[in-house]
């Protein structure tokens, strides 16, 4: 498999785990439950291996940027879709600022 490739579905994977940590973290209840709070941090600590991990392959800059801007973006879709939080056009219009950014930033720096 190709090594980008790889190194790509690394931060998606990351990315996955990061949005799974923040879930645990909502019901957590400001780390009161032992279980959710556990189960953040070790989300947390996984995306972040995952992504370092990644990074050897790949930029510091675009990899960051995808991995936050995806992160970011997924969370808020899982806030609107589990949590009934708002949807309005300044969120659905920063979410599309947010991956904007992030294709801005890779049409600057492809690999």
């Amino acid at each position: 498999m190709n090594p980008n490739l790889s190194a790509w579905l690394l931060v998606a994977a990351s990315v996955i785990a990061e949005v799974v940590g923040t879930v645990a973290l909502k019901y957590s209840d400001g780390f009161s439950r032992p279980l959710p709070s556990g189960m953040a941090a070790a989300c947390y600590a996984l995306a972040i291996w995952l992504m370092a991990v990644a990074m050897r392959q790949l930029d510091m800059g675009i990899t960051y940027a995808v991995w936050a801007a995806s992160g970011t973006a997924a969370t808020a879709i899982v806030g609107i879709a589990l949590f009934g939080e708002p949807v309005d056009t300044i969120k659905a219009l920063g979410l599309v600022c947010v991956v904007g950014g992030v294709v801005m930033l890779h049409l600057g720096n492809p690999q």
